[in-house]
């Protein structure tokens, strides 16, 4: 839904930009329908904030932000253009140091970015 409406916000000339925040305590039963998806959205103005609550394993989850530099591959073979998910476990936050909000939004600033230098979008000069 969160990239039907990211594609539709380009196809009027106005591009709007996407967020998605999903909160979950689960492992994902669909890892590979899920990649094939987030492979096919990072061509898409969207970015994709998970915050993971609860003491499940979230090594899927971690695998989905591609934080280790490699991008996302689908089933096809095909690499992700860019890497739009955000994935901040709540349990590795309670030391203080930073915030939640913080960590969710520590990357979306170059997620937003890297999708407006890889389409050529420069911002409109306003006299």
């Amino acid at each position: 839904m969160a990239a039907r409406m990211a594609s539709d916000s380009t196809s009027n000339g106005v591009t709007k930009y996407v967020v998605l925040l999903i909160i979950t305590d689960g492992v994902l039963t669909d890892i590979q329908e899920t990649i094939d998806a987030l492979v096919r959205a990072s061509d898409l103005p969207l970015s994709i904030l998970i915050v993971g609550v609860g003491n499940a394993d979230f090594k899927q989850m971690e695998i989905l932000d591609a934080d280790d530099g490699r991008r996302l591959t689908n089933s096809t073979g095909r690499m992700a253009t860019r890497d739009i998910v955000q994935f901040v476990p709540m349990k590795e936050l309670h030391s203080g140091q930073i915030s939640v909000v913080q960590a969710l939004l520590e990357e979306l600033p170059g997620q937003f970015l890297s999708y407006m230098r890889g389409k050529d979008i420069k911002p409109l000069h306003v006299n």
